[in-house]
């Protein structure tokens, strides 16, 4: 039974049909957004700190992350933008010091990923959203000698759903459009 249990083992590992673990590398990793602005313009802004985990088994079809992301790191390239996007009107960064996204690969082409679906933590509210992934892709990193993967991913969501009403009256002018870049390397 013993050898049994070991060949078996070797078969998965050596098939590849384990899961393959990634961290998220926070300074090649950017979730930024696009929200109207008083319907006239559009700002645009980032969260320059961010952490996380990627489990993928590209095989199977499968696997999960989960991305932390620093409420108070919102930049909008404007220091008084973001002060007030820090403040209770919109991320409420001191009682809600984390936006949190938590999901599974829910579509795959080939065995690439091409879609997440997974809830949405921020501002004291969870709600479903899911990820379009319009790129992923890995290779050999070059100076790190690891696996390193990176994706482009995008969604859209209303603000006023997680409690940002602040001159949102309606829901166009709550709507969001994500971009997020994320690199991962293999741990």
């Amino acid at each position: 039974m013993k050898f049994f249990v070991t060949a078996s083992l070797v078969a998965l590992v050596s098939s590849g049909a384990l899961a393959q673990s990634y961290s998220i590398e926070p300074n090649h990793t950017y979730p930024s957004f696009e929200a109207p602005h008083l319907g006239i313009s559009f700002w645009r802004g980032k969260f320059t700190k961010s952490a996380g985990k990627v489990s993928i088994d590209r095989a199977a079809k499968s696997g999960d992350l989960r991305i932390d992301i620093d409420t108070a790191s919102v930049d909008f390239g404007h220091p008084k933008m973001n002060e007030h996007a820090r403040s209770k009107d919109f991320f409420n960064a001191e009682a809600h010091p984390k936006i949190t996204y938590v999901g599974k690969f829910s579509k795959f082409n080939g065995d690439v990923p091409s879609e997440v679906q997974g809830d949405l933590t921020m501002n004291g509210v969870t709600k479903p959203v899911t990820l379009t992934i319009n790129s992923f892709k890995c290779i050999d990193h070059p100076m790190l000698k690891r696996e390193a993967c990176g994706a482009d991913a995008s969604a859209t969501l209303n603000r006023r759903d997680f409690n940002m009403v602040y001159l949102a009256p309606n829901d166009a002018a709550g709507a969001v459009k994500l971009a997020i870049q994320v690199e991962a390397i293999k741990d």
